[in-house]
């Protein structure tokens, strides 16, 4: 395999694994339990498996998906890749990695959280941000082949020397939700890493990286899906390491009790636990060492995207310019003030936003895919879609809809539509 593609490779697993997948895995597997293998193959069939298919539907279509969207309608490729990148870059994502790296690199070594702590740190952090994403040009070099060795090595550590101290522990008792409905709980947790909806924004990334260090000659599919292979199978290795961590690691009443009082996130508790049991007191320092890398590549990857699109579509507005410096400065310092909002805050604001763009999303990719074998007329994908957006908006305000409870609500509604649509058109000619 080509060294370069290896390098972009290694970047894009850094810029999948921020602050979601570092959290969500030990999360499911304490709640899973004795259920922890489905909800587990949930969680990668949405983490890992659908973010490699968007990165090679993308890659077949020139232009990647803006131009592949616009075919559907030009104003919805507009509107649904404004609010992916919106979603994903200021007002969640980016704020959720300076947050999630505070609290493992910050809050364990503090008697109690406090705003003036995460306010210094967050300066830090987002100005280290905003200075790898200033250059785009040098991403690959940074990220792929100096930043990403050091986060895989390190998590690779906590991991093996957590299992050798887990090994005997039994597994964790699942909590009463998760009988019957583990697989789609995971499911659903997949979804909260944001990776199907980051993959629309990241393949624009791969690609160009691919063009800068292969060549224009590139073949942008075979690339892209070998790139894609070596990250979703890292990322897939690594979710279930820290599945299996949570699903066997000891947690008292007394230690449930601490969580809820300091309003820390469980995930990132089970992590600071595992990473002392391993590391003992340098745990806190191997684990903040992670965090912060994991979730630094991930905030400058959304960065350099999000940037990237705005300043395409929108290089002015009015009389007024706007350069990519000014869209990555804006970007960065909306994710500072959300981020000291703390991440309980963000996690909850963004999972109804999630709930009707994710549905959206998996439609339109999966009618583009289709597209790809047999080409569908204009109508019916954008009967399918409106569809599917309006039973997302309804079932988030609490209208019941058939398989709402397996978050599955939005697929019939897409088939009916695209049925519909094909049959409108044939009516038509």
């Amino acid at each position: 395999m080509n060294k370069n593609t290896l390098i972009i490779g290694f970047m894009l697993f850094a810029f999948f694994f921020g602050s979601g997948n570092l959290i969500f895995p030990p999360k499911l597997g304490f709640e899973s339990g004795q259920f922890f293998i489905p909800a587990m193959l949930g969680f990668i069939l949405t983490g890992v498996g659908l973010p490699l298919a968007v990165l090679m539907i993308g890659s077949k279509y020139d232009g990647g998906y803006q131009h592949a969207l616009a075919k559907i309608h030009p104003w919805f490729s507009v509107a649904l890749l404004s609010a992916i990148y919106l979603t994903i870059a200021p007002f969640f994502v980016i704020p959720r990695t300076g947050a999630v790296a505070y609290e493992m690199a910050v809050l364990p070594f503090l008697q109690a959280p406090n705003w003036t702590s995460l306010f210094i740190f967050t300066v830090i952090y987002y100005a280290i941000s905003l200075w790898l994403s200033i250059n785009p040009s040098k991403l690959v070099d940074r990220i792929g082949a100096i930043l990403t060795p050091i986060l895989f090595v390190t998590v690779l550590a906590l991991i093996i020397i957590a299992f050798i101290k887990l090994g005997a522990n039994p597994a964790s008792i699942a909590l009463p939700n998760y009988d019957g409905k583990a697989f789609f709980i995971g499911f659903l947790e997949g979804y909260n890493t944001m990776d199907m909806i980051a993959s629309v924004a990241f393949s624009v990334l791969v690609m160009n990286a691919i063009s800068q260090k292969l060549g224009k000659r590139a073949d942008l599919f075979v690339e892209t899906t070998k790139s894609g292979l070596i990250a979703i199978s890292a990322l897939a290795l690594i979710y279930l390491s820290l599945g299996w961590i949570g699903n066997h690691l000891p947690i008292s009443s007394d230690e449930m009790t601490q969580v809820a009082d300091k309003g820390q996130n469980i995930g990132t508790f089970i992590l600071n636990k595992s990473a002392v049991l391993g590391f003992g007191s340098s745990g806190g320092v191997v684990l903040g060492l992670i965090a912060s890398l994991a979730c630094l590549t991930t905030t400058v990857g959304l960065t350099v995207s999000a940037s990237e699109y705005f300043h395409k579509i929108f290089p002015k507005i009015g009389a007024v310019k706007l350069s990519y410096k000014s869209y990555a400065i804006t970007f960065t310092l909306i994710g500072f003030i959300l981020a000291n909002q703390g991440l309980s805050a963000v996690i909850d604001k963004s999972i109804p936003v999630l709930l009707v763009l994710y549905p959206i999303t998996m439609t339109a990719m999966i009618l583009l895919g289709l597209h790809l074998i047999k080409p569908l007329p204009a109508i019916a994908k954008q009967v399918s879609l409106a569809l599917v957006t309006m039973v997302s908006v309804l079932s988030v305000v609490g209208v019941s809809v058939p398989l709402k409870e397996y978050s599955m609500e939005w697929l019939p509604f897409a088939i009916v539509g695209l049925i519909i649509g094909l049959i409108f058109d044939k009516i038509k000619k």
